[in-house]
């Protein structure tokens, strides 16, 4: 029996806990034996990592230390007494290794699963299995089954409205900040858009990120219920609303990875989607030669499995191909972003047309969803609410709803200017190189960090006019970035 004690230790997304060696007469040979632990106080319980720490100054010998997580999700008062004991492995990891042989797992092995993961039963390694195996082969029935899955772990929202709209991009062009615009634009007609974002995964930013600029993202479920009540919108991080909560678990051992596969990234938006209460929801997949899908066929295959999972869910939706060739907007990386979207929504001379365009596309299809509106109709009227001032007053008020951020973000004081090695017009930007680039110097983590783009396809150059800027806001995040540039710039010039 031991004491809880909060420990300031950040170890998202895993349970951490923490016993002074020699606690209680237990010697290290014991701790060895309990690599995981389960924590009860009568009828709550939480699986946790154990570390064992030689500093009694942390945690007492009748204590046990628990990180920032696992005190937040045991949910007990510092000096509540607890029990530990040595977990018992998930018998869902049985079917996660025959899917690491090649098996084909059944929906309810792939439910067992997530319920596990959700419920922090696996640890990073045991998910990175999981992950690894799917991403080896996974079946479209499997594919199916974990869409399901991922969405009836955690909250479902009902608006207790037939039409609820939302739009999602696959990824993989930095830059493309079309949500914080499309969502004010659709707001500003009257229809209800929930926008719920999971942070960046392998972008130098997500919408959450981006937004996390002017407003506050972090909503409870009320909170969020509240702002979607009053402004029929919001733009919020889904992972404290517990929406999808085994997607926000994969995603975090996804990042480091890297893995984002098609099947996954399907099961992951559509679960979302379900999730937040969505009933209709437009889908951009935008198809470049560096972007996340690089060919036409791979978009049509991508396009099919959105379909037959959403149809099979009871999903409206409608998937559209983009130009994925380059990056959109001028700005990657939160700061820049958010100035890129708000020039937008005010009707800048400097706005970034491609950004604007783009997101009057998108509003645009959204739009028709309304029964009311005339086919063809929408991409006009999402002309006339930007051009209006409308959508701008939508997304003030959003903000306010929301609250708005107290925490100034400036751009990163350590700067380096990527110039033109050579004469000639800019032909292509590689937008897998640009991200990688913008992520080394700290994007999204540093809101203040990424890469302002000067130029752009089509653009004449000089030799030695700058391409575009790195911002960091350390020097090692901007030696980093610029090391990787110095070997490529991301630049295709032509003479």
């Amino acid at each position: 029996m031991l004491k809880i004690r909060k420990v300031l230790i950040d170890s998202y997304p895993e349970n951490m806990s923490f016993l002074f060696r020699g606690a209680d007469g237990y010697g290290p040979e014991h701790f060895r034996a309990l690599r995981k632990i389960e924590i009860t106080h009568h009828n709550v319980s939480i699986l946790a990592t154990l570390a064992i720490t030689d500093d009694a100054t942390m945690v007492g010998p009748d204590e046990i230390g628990l990180g920032e997580q696992a005190f937040r999700r045991l949910g007990l008062a510092e000096g509540a007494v607890v029990s530990i004991a040595q977990a018992t492995p998930p018998r869902s990891l049985e079917a996660v290794r025959r899917k690491i042989t090649g098996d084909t797992l059944t929906a309810n092995e792939i439910t067992s699963i997530i319920t596990d993961v959700a419920a922090y039963r696996y640890s990073p390694m045991e998910i990175g299995a999981f992950l690894v195996a799917c991403a080896s082969f996974m079946t479209t029935d499997e594919t199916l089954a974990l869409t399901r899955a991922m969405a009836d772990v955690g909250n479902r929202l009902d608006w207790r409205a037939e039409l609820v709209v939302d739009k999602h991009c696959v990824g993989g062009i930095p830059g493309n900040r079309t949500s914080m615009i499309v969502v004010p634009i659709v707001a500003a007609h009257g229809l209800i858009i929930p926008k719920t974002s999971s942070r960046a995964i392998t972008s130098p930013s997500g919408t959450a990120d981006t937004m996390e600029v002017l407003a506050n993202v972090d909503l409870t479920l009320e909170q969020m219920q509240a702002v979607v009540i009053r402004e029929k919108a919001v733009l919020a991080w889904g992972g404290r609303v517990n929406l999808s909560p085994a997607d926000d678990v994969l995603i975090s051992v996804e990042r480091p990875l890297r893995i984002d596969t098609f099947e996954q990234m399907v099961a992951s938006i559509l679960s979302k989607k379900l999730s937040a209460g969505s009933t209709h929801l437009v889908i951009d997949i935008p198809v470049g030669p560096t972007a996340k899908v690089r060919t036409h066929r791979e978009a049509i295959r991508l396009r099919k499995m959105f379909e037959f999972v959403a149809q099979k869910v009871g999903l409206t939706i409608e998937v559209v191909l983009t130009d994925g060739s380059q990056p959109v907007g001028n700005g990657i990386g939160p700061v820049l972003e958010a100035r890129d979207v708000m020039a937008v929504l005010q009707n800048a001379a400097n706005a970034p047309n491609d950004l604007r365009e783009r997101s009057l596309f998108l509003a645009g299809r959204i739009l028709e969803f309304d029964p009311a509106l005339k086919g063809g109709a929408g991409y006009d009227l999402a002309v006339d609410l930007l051009t209006s001032g409308r959508a701008f007053d939508a997304m003030a008020r959003l903000i306010e709803a929301q609250g708005p951020q107290t925490q100034p973000f400036g751009l990163g004081a350590f700067r380096h200017d990527v110039v033109a090695n050579s004469p000639g017009k800019v032909a292509s930007i590689d937008c897998h190189l640009i991200a990688r680039i913008a992520r080394l110097a700290g994007a999204p983590m540093d809101k203040g960090a990424g890469i302002d783009l000067l130029h752009k396809v089509g653009s004449t150059v000089q030799q030695g006019e700058t391409l575009y800027r790195i911002y960091a806001q350390s020097q090692d995040g901007l030696d980093f970035a610029r090391d990787l540039a110095v070997e490529s710039s991301g630049y295709g010039i032509t003479p």
